[in-house]
């Protein structure tokens, strides 16, 4: 069981890095301007991620941290979580999320996969867990997150792939535009007009 928590823990660190790499070079501005419909932004979502990864791995265990979070209560506004004030700089939403994942990494190792925990805002029948089901949680969570900020990063400026080191974007011969152009082809063939 200890080599599945190391295994556990290591995905959840990758995702970690996954998205604070996404930060790296982003201007304050690109960082936090709305790309979707429903606001989704860099930071913010990365404010969501460390919050949530916090929220579970401190209380949920009976580990409180000091770290203040007011964003994530249930008085607040809604996704306030979800969105850099004014005040919340890019380094200060990083400073927040490695302080968050720290004192998460001392919850994990302090702790079994088997050790009990309650989710006070999960429905009372899936309210009681461990933290091996919180370690699975919250690497999908966090991974999937990873793969939001990836999407609004390469809007941003075309840097797409999970880490430095490991580039998973083989361009094209033909280059990305020509690809691009090759795949809307393709969907045109699909639209309803067409048939």
């Amino acid at each position: 069981m200890s080599d599945l928590k190391t295994h556990l823990h290591n995905y959840l660190r990758e995702a970690r890095q996954a998205l604070l790499w996404k930060l790296a070079g982003l201007s304050e501005y690109d960082a936090r301007r709305p790309l979707t419909a429903s606001g989704s932004n860099v930071l913010g979502i990365i404010k969501h991620a460390a919050s949530v990864e916090l929220g579970y791995l401190s209380d949920c265990f009976g580990r409180p941290s000091d770290i203040e979070a007011p964003w994530m209560g249930f008085d607040v506004e809604p996704n306030a979580d979800m969105f850099a004030t004014a005040d919340q700089s890019c380094e200060f939403i990083i400073d927040f999320f490695r302080r968050g994942s720290a004192h998460a990494d001392a919850t994990i190792e302090a702790l079994d996969l088997e050790a009990p925990g309650h989710v006070m805002w999960w429905e009372p029948s899936k309210a009681d867990v461990t933290l091996g089901q919180i370690l699975v949680h919250l690497i999908a969570e966090m991974h999937r997150h990873a793969g939001h900020v990836d999407i609004l990063r390469e809007t941003i400026d075309d840097m797409a792939g999970w880490r430095p080191t490991a580039d998973l974007m083989w361009e094209p011969e033909s280059g990305w535009s020509a690809y691009c152009a090759r795949l809307q082809a393709l969907a045109e063939t699909f639209r309803a007009d067409n048939a």
